[in-house]
């Protein structure tokens, strides 16, 4: 596995994209995360400090996940994604298997990747990654919405997936443009957000030292 942090294995992403990708679907990609990095509202997302809303999330196997029972035995680690197909999702969801999951684990601590997307599509990044922790179905962006991280595609981003014949209510399975901006909230036994980092940009996210930093001021069992 490799050793290159995050951001190297993105901005690879997008090199691969600029030499390969028709010019306008690459202007179409960039114009559409810019807009979303100009329009974000910092006021909207729920801040260090807050209560973390309580929630109930699908695991792909069935299993549900609640705030109370996530963080019964120490902090819980929330990865809000966009789907399964997603390219960038499918760097950052192996990469945090192997940077972050490990100390996690060490720390006491529980790791769960979020979706909107419905679980029988979901659990394909999961198997295909053979990834270690909890991958789960934010069902209608119920807790995306709560946390004021949810975004629409623009019209042109809208008009040209429809040419193509492609809408991402279809992929995700809830028949709507939305999807969460990637997200990390750590929250502690208290259950409180010690730790929030929003990326409007989707081919921007969060490393696994910073996210293991927060965790490692809250958890209960001191990394070996």
């Amino acid at each position: 596995m490799s050793d290159k942090s995050l951001r190297d294995l993105l901005a690879e992403l997008h090199a691969e994209r600029e030499r390969t990708w028709n010019p306008a679907a690459l202007k179409l990609n960039i114009d559409q995360r810019r807009e979303l990095v100009h329009a974000a509202d910092p006021r909207a997302w729920l801040a260090v400090g807050d209560a973390a809303p309580a929630f109930e999330l699908e695991e792909v196997n069935g299993e549900r996940l609640t705030l109370e029972g996530l963080t019964a035995a120490g902090p819980a680690v929330l990865v809000f994604f966009r789907y399964a197909g997603c390219p960038a999702c499918n760097i950052a969801l192996p990469y945090y298997n192997h940077a972050l999951a490990p100390g996690l684990r060490d720390l006491g601590a529980t790791l769960v990747a979020v979706s909107p997307q419905v679980p029988e599509r979901l659990v394909d990044i999961k198997r295909r990654h053979d990834l270690s922790f909890r991958v789960a179905t934010d069902h209608d962006n119920a807790l995306g919405r709560r946390l004021g991280i949810l975004y629409t595609a623009n019209a042109a981003s809208q008009a040209a997936s429809r040419a193509k014949g492609g809408f991402i209510g279809d992929t995700t399975g809830t028949g709507t443009w939305e999807l969460p901006q990637p997200t990390v909230l750590v929250i502690g036994q208290d259950r409180r957000v010690h730790f929030v980092d929003v990326s409007p940009d989707w081919l921007v996210r969060t490393e696994a030292e910073t996210i293991l930093a927060a965790a490692r001021a809250l958890a209960p069992v001191a990394a070996q």
